[in-house]
């Protein structure tokens, strides 16, 4: 195989990731859309309740840690764990469909001004709360998805350089 083939080979892979992660990243934002403004199991339904919001940083996360025991494990790790679980997705296919984000800083904004979307919208049509921690840990799940894009990044790349190297 000469060199033009290879790299044909590998324009090919390239695209089909790239497909591969456009549906997928579809799908994910399908998914997070549900579950932030219509899911009944996450509270997301429409009512007439008076509407709560935290603007002070870290008093969510820490009532919930402070009232771990009377609040429960499962809606702990639900808030805490969720809200940065949720964005992963986000900080990892973001790098992978648009190059630009590749850089981490990049990945890092986008995820808080995704965040911040959210909350807003939340805010404007009275489901969920609008919270700043949901904002701290959202960023900080679109930090952890975007370290998992750069490792996969560099051992793949060892993995294809291993593979050259003993051909």
């Amino acid at each position: 195989m000469n060199s033009m083939d290879v790299n044909n080979a590998m324009d090919d892979r390239k695209k089909r990731r790239r497909l591969i992660a456009g549906v997928l990243f579809t799908v994910y934002f399908a998914v997070l859309f549900y579950f932030l403004f219509f899911s009944e199991e996450m509270g997301r339904t429409y009512s007439e309740r008076a509407y709560h919001y935290n603007l002070v940083p870290f008093k969510e996360i820490m009532r919930f840690i402070r009232y771990r025991k009377a609040l429960g494990t499962y809606a702990v790790v639900l808030n805490l764990a969720g809200n940065i679980i949720a964005f992963m997705p986000f900080g990892t296919f973001l790098p992978i469909y648009y190059e630009r984000c590749r850089k981490m800083w990049y990945t890092v904004l986008y995820s808080f001004e995704l965040s911040l979307v959210v909350e807003i919208l939340q805010l404007v049509f009275k489901v969920g709360s609008l919270d700043v921690d949901d904002l701290i840990l959202n960023t900080i799940g679109g930090l952890f998805g975007f370290l998992i894009y750069d490792l996969v990044k560099k051992l793949t790349r060892k993995i294809t350089e291993r593979k050259v190297h003993d051909n």
